[in-house]
């Protein structure tokens, strides 16, 4: 293997890391954010923040949105093994860290979300990765939002405002995604002239 090669695949995996490592983090960070940050935080329910013009969304959802996009990131730098690891590490820290009553929601909603992000990402990645990390954060923060709110809030009102915020930190994560590519796509042809 040439000294290029191994450098590019000693990035990819410290990229892979650094994204597993960031992916737990986010965890215990969400947890926080939901009852501590918001434009408005009710006693009873979670703090909110604005996603849109007139629609308010739970704190925590541009850290789960994050969430969702490193889990990706996870499985393209490490492979679908160290994603399955980290969700599942994930869902025990997630457990951990909750306060007591959002224990159960924030568990069940990690599980579901991730491993239906897995499902939607893993077969798309390959061919179209933006458009699959797009779709699968989609998917898995449809999945997140209807369980935890219901689990922990009894209540579904805050669903779309929580998918938006998510859909935003996706389309923003996909954005990059192209962008990186391109970039690295034009130092190839550089490189090779």
């Amino acid at each position: 293997m040439s000294h290029i090669a191994e450098r590019g695949l000693m990035n990819r995996t410290w990229i892979g890391w650094l994204s597993v490592l960031g992916f737990i983090l986010t965890i215990p960070l969400s947890n926080w954010v939901v009852v501590n940050v918001g434009v408005v935080c009710d006693p009873n329910g979670p703090c909110l923040i604005p996603v849109w013009p007139g629609i308010m969304s739970p704190s925590a959802v541009l850290v789960a949105g994050f969430a969702l996009v490193l889990r990706d990131a996870v499985h393209h730098f490490l492979g679908a093994r160290w994603a399955l690891y980290s969700i599942v590490i994930g869902a025990a820290l997630s457990g951990f860290f909750s306060e007591s009553s959002l224990v159960a929601a924030s568990v069940c909603a990690f599980l579901f979300s991730e491993f239906a992000d897995f499902c939607v990402y893993a077969p798309l990645r390959e061919r179209h990765q933006a458009f699959a990390i797009m779709i699968s954060g989609l998917i898995g923060s449809v999945v997140d939002s209807a369980i935890f709110l219901w689990l922990a809030f009894g209540s579904l009102d805050y669903v779309f405002g929580q998918v938006l915020g998510k859909f935003w930190v996706s389309l923003i994560a996909s954005a990059i995604v192209v962008a990186w590519r391109r970039m690295h796509a034009l130092q190839a042809v550089r490189i090779a002239h």
